[in-house]
Formats: structure tokens, sequence, C-alpha cells
């Protein structure tokens, strides 16, 4: 999908350089991930403490000791 930005060069310049990425589409393609996968680690931590992980892996296979 081609999309038209109005980017101001140096600061693609920079991130291209900090970031190594070899093309434009790259470094936004990069950037996007980056974020998204920013986002859901947040909302994981903000689960913290309210999944009760209590399992018990031989009750849940069965098995008897």
């Amino acid at each position: 999908m081609r999309t038209t930005l109005d980017i101001p060069e140096k600061l693609i310049d920079e991130a291209m350089k900090a970031t190594g990425a070899k093309t434009k589409s790259q470094l936004i393609k990069d950037a996007l991930q980056e974020q998204i996968d920013r986002s859901k680690r947040k909302k994981l931590i903000a689960l913290k403490g309210t999944v009760d992980l209590d399992i018990d892996l031989d009750t849940l296979r069965d098995r008897k000791l």
C-alpha cells in the first residue's frame, strides 16, 4: 500500500542511522512494529498480579506421584 507522509528528512536520516535500516520503507515498518510490540507489552505488564497462575502441572496432566 502506498502512502504519502510528510516526515522531516533529517528525522528519517537520523532514524536510519540509529536503526541500520536500509530503506525508508523498512524503517517505517520496523518503527510501526516496535510501537505495536511496546503497546502489547504495556498491556501485559498492566495484568501483573491480576492473573492467578497457581498451576499444578501434575494435576493438569493427571499424574500420580
